[in-house]
């Protein structure tokens, strides 16, 4: 951005791993917040070194921040915590319930030193009976109903992205800045709290309303009768299938015309979306035929420029060619790694215009140990005697 990040000035300290901690992380630093991330020495987080599904988890979900590699479990490096976190605004954590207490760097202990302090846990669940469980997202998606919505009839399927993880790091964030504004007016921070399950429980909340408004339980959305006359994936002539949508009588007309239909434009059983529903038998198998001697590409054209909501269906290895993707601070360029470097999308809002971009590479292990432990006051001799001692990792480059 070219003005000063909204929240510059302001230091929070990330105790996280996996994606829901460092995902609240990412937001608050893409807006501006000194992060410090704490990592174990020698091999730092764990997310670093995951395989699979969890390749991309690292790069996504620390750019901006800075790393420390300490040695928690010696006297001296749990007390250089402790002093960076009593000059902190914020603490994120989502390790499992108790582990940070066990170590004295819970709430209670760590506001008698900072009572300003923001400390924000991100767990399983909030308080309840499952409140001790352990959790994943898969977990929440399964026993909170997601996952039956997502698959067909008998067979739950998780949501194909790590979606209560990342809202529960949003609503994480939500909470840390409606401390902070609590903070200008008292004085004091606060302890706040985001869980997977309530997170997932506020995505399927309309699909419980539903049963409540009209007594019937939601199917699954493979098998849901639709509110829209026109809402699906279709076949096409190629390459990609295309999924369209027409949710208004006004888009109906409109489509007609752009594929020049006049003969279903004057059907009076089409002439409403509730009609359009009643028909669906009929009326989805004639758009299945008429899509199929079209190209993507063509139906696309078509319907942009009448207006009509519709995608191409993608892969996520397309959307690096993606046009809109490749727009101006859209995409943030990171290191992988491994010397290379590739783009990730840009956190999902602009302010005054412009995309919050990156000022800071995903971090080595460590990286900013050096430059840390100098803003604590730690002059070289004591930074070489902890580097040497093992009790702090940094580079020298």
């Amino acid at each position: 951005m070219s003005a000063q990040r909204p929240l510059s000035g302001l230091k929070l300290v990330e105790f996280s791993h996996m994606v829901m901690g460092p995902s609240c992380g990412v937001i608050l630093a893409d807006l501006g917040c000194d992060v410090i991330k704490i990592e174990p020495v020698k091999e730092g987080d764990k997310t670093r070194r995951l395989p699979g599904s969890g390749a991309g988890f690292f790069v996504t979900f620390n750019r901006n921040k800075r790393s420390l590699a300490i040695d928690l479990k010696t006297p001296k490096g749990l007390a250089i915590v402790k002093r960076l976190i009593a000059q902190a605004d914020i603490l994120t954590e989502n390790f499992r319930p108790g582990a940070l207490d066990a170590m004295g760097l819970g709430y209670e202990a760590l506001k008698i030193a900072n009572p300003r302090l923001i400390y924000c846990s991100m767990k399983g669940f909030l308080a309840g009976p499952y409140e001790q469980r352990a959790a994943l997202d898969e977990v929440v998606q399964m026993m909170g109903g997601l996952a039956y919505m997502t698959g067909p009839p008998g067979r739950p399927l998780r949501a194909g992205a790590s979606v209560n993880d990342i809202m529960g790091g949003m609503f994480a964030a939500i909470a840390i800045l409606a401390a902070l504004e609590q903070r200008h007016a008292t004085g004091q921070g606060q302890y706040v709290k985001s869980a997977l399950f309530e997170s997932n429980m506020f995505l399927v909340a309309q699909h419980m309303m539903q049963y409540k408004v009209t007594g019937k339980p939601a199917a699954p959305m493979p098998a849901r009768i639709s509110a829209w006359g026109v809402y699906d994936v279709f076949d096409t002539a190629g390459p990609e299938q295309i999924f369209v949508g027409i949710v208004s009588d006004t888009q109906w007309i409109a489509f007609c015309d752009a594929f020049e239909r006049p003969d279903l434009k004057a059907q009076p059983n089409l002439a409403s979306n509730a009609l359009r529903v009643a028909a669906r038998e009929t009326l989805i198998p004639d758009l299945r035929a008429l899509f199929a001697t079209r190209s993507s590409s063509d139906i696309a054209a078509l319907c942009e420029k009448a207006r009509l909501p519709f995608a191409p269906i993608k892969k996520p290895e397309d959307l690096f060619n993606d046009p809109h993707l490749n727009a101006p601070g859209a995409m943030v360029e990171v290191s992988l790694g491994d010397g290379r470097t590739a783009p990730v999308p840009a956190l999902p809002i602009a302010m005054n215009g412009e995309r919050l971009g990156l000022h800071r590479d995903v971090p080595r292990i460590g990286e900013d140990s050096v430059a840390i432990l100098q803003e604590l006051g730690f002059d070289a001799d004591e930074i070489a005697a902890l580097r040497a001692e093992g009790i702090v990792q940094g580079t020298d480059a």
